[in-house]
């Protein structure tokens, strides 16, 4: 289930737990996710609608980042590995934004996904995108000849059913 966005809040909208030089921030709406904010010593001399304002302000910041964000999907280059092994979370990571694929079965009929040399099974995929979890993803599936090619895109319903657009 996704999570409501943090939102900007009155006092009474929240509830305040000091701890250190922290304060954590817990709506009252379920469903909206907690915040931890470090701010440092000046906490002890800071009332609770000044760290409210606070928490607000760095809530401003960050929606002012994300309008000014441009994002760049990272391709790496033919020839270079796209999947790295993560030895201490026991799982494949991708190194850039962009991935290649087969989708492939075994012997058994199992869903495989082919990238680079490696046969990763659902299981290992769906931990590889876990990865990414929060954000969106788009699949465009081409024919095994041209993954290293974009293809031609048409925002349109399929004419022939059962055509997918290839």
């Amino acid at each position: 289930m996704k999570r409501k966005e943090r939102y900007i809040v009155r006092l009474d909208e929240v509830i305040l737990t000091l701890e250190g030089d922290f304060s954590h921030i817990q709506y009252r709406e379920p469903g909206v996710a907690s915040t931890r904010l470090e701010i440092g010593p000046e906490i002890s001399g800071m009332s609770d609608e000044e760290i409210v304002e606070l928490y607000n302000d760095t809530l401003r910041a960050q929606a002012q980042f994300a309008a000014e964000y441009k994002h760049v999907a990272v391709e790496v280059p033919l020839g270079s590995p796209q999947i790295e092994y993560f030895a201490r979370g026991d799982q494949w990571v991708a190194r850039g934004g962009v991935l290649r694929c087969l989708i492939e079965d075994d012997e058994d009929g199992q869903l495989v996904v082919g990238i680079d040399d490696e046969q990763l099974s659902l299981e290992q995929f769906g931990r590889l995108l876990t990865t990414h979890a929060g954000w969106g993803m788009r699949i465009e599936f081409v024919p095994e000849d041209e993954l290293h090619r974009r293809p031609t895109h048409e925002v349109r319903e399929p004419s022939v059913e059962g055509e997918s657009g290839a």
